[in-house]
């Protein structure tokens, strides 16, 4: 472990000398780069001076009691050792964590889209409490939710909407969402009170960056048309909805939203963008072997990842067999248990898979 905390510390000092050279300071895009690495590796470098100290006051204790020249001292090492040992074993824990590789998109903005899945206008309404579920959530970490397509029913549902959340470390955070939910209740629409289930699709999406994913416009069918809404109604006199198709991999992306045909265009590209993005971290991973069917937080769609009974006023996740009965609280957004279960549980999955426990 002494020759890891070494180069690590070796590699945080480079990162910090480079920040004050001249070349560095003059290419804005290298230096951001080198500072989000530098920053990235302050938990792990804390740690690992926290473990030093920690380990030379154990050995200047256990030198103490065995010495036994002064029994008043070696009393008080003594004591001091259990806690010491304790926190060792700790900051160890922490430091087997921090190795772990982190998803390079966990800082990044998100696209959620959610789709109402079976159980008809009762999917349509689930989903529409889905999107207020995830409002309120982000709501309470101060980040901004930004709709980019919706597709209303007349009851006030959704069959579908996209939206971005912007703030910080959005998609490591909400990427556990991903995969379908289902709901357990009596529909609005039931006459004679019986329960019916229904599903929900939710994919969750890092915002791609245009160096990250390169569009070109030969590879692109933009067409332009009359947005509508709850019914087949219009809503806009002017063509200003736009649906793009990339023709390599056959995606469509609609967006009618906004009343600017520019607006909407943008947006579509962003979640063209996001989607193309995804595809291609999923062709790699398969690529390399490195998708496991026991993953938390997969991005298996079809998994039923979740379930909300409204009778039993309970919410399980079937990922990690968690079940709370609360189901009022979470669907306001009260969401921080079951996320940080899921991440804890998605970090024991990967220190197996490192054989780090």
């Amino acid at each position: 472990m002494k020759e890891q905390f070494e180069q690590i510390l070796k590699k945080f000092d480079e990162l910090t000398d480079l920040l004050t050279r001249e070349d560095v300071l003059k290419n804005p895009a290298r230096a951001r780069t080198v500072a989000k690495e530098r920053a990235a590796m302050e938990d792990l470098v804390e740690t690992i001076n926290a473990l030093r100290t920690v380990y030379t006051t154990i050995a200047d204790d256990e030198q103490v009691v065995r010495s036994g020249e002064d029994k008043d001292l070696a009393e008080i090492a003594r004591a001091e050792l259990d806690e010491l040992r304790t926190r060792r074993d700790t900051l160890e824990e922490r430091f087997k964590m921090l190795l772990i590789p982190r998803d390079p998109n966990d800082s990044k903005n998100t696209i959620m889209e959610i789709r109402a899945g079976t159980g008809g206008e009762e999917s349509n309404l689930f989903a529409a409490d889905l999107m207020r579920m995830y409002s309120r959530f982000s709501e309470q970490r101060g980040w901004k939710i930004e709709v980019m397509s919706s597709n209303p029913t007349g009851l006030g549902g959704f069959k579908e909407i996209i939206f971005m959340v912007h703030g910080e470390n959005v998609y490591g955070i909400l990427k556990y969402e991903r995969g379908v939910h289902r709901v357990q209740r009596v529909p609005v629409t039931e006459s004679q009170g019986r329960i019916h289930t229904s599903a929900v699709s939710v994919a969750v999406l890092p915002e791609a960056e245009e160096v990250e994913i390169e569009i070109e416009q030969k590879d692109l069918r933009v067409d332009v048309f009359r947005s509508s809404g709850p019914g087949g109604q219009s809503v806009n006199t002017t063509d200003s909805a736009v649906r793009i198709t990339h023709i390599p991999s056959g995606m469509v992306v609609t967006c009618q939203d906004e009343k600017s045909q520019h607006k909407n265009k943008d947006k579509a590209l962003k979640v063209l963008r996001a989607r193309l993005l995804d595809k291609a971290v999923k062709e790699q991973e398969e690529k390399m072997s490195l998708e496991r069917k026991t993953q938390i937080g997969s991005g298996d769609r079809s998994a039923k990842i979740r379930t909300y009974n409204f009778p039993q006023q309970r919410v399980t996740d079937h990922r990690i067999g968690l079940t709370l009965h609360r189901l009022d609280q979470v669907l306001d957004g009260d969401l921080d248990e079951l996320i940080e279960a899921l991440a804890q549980a998605d970090v024991m999955e990967k220190m197996k898979q490192a054989g780090t426990v």
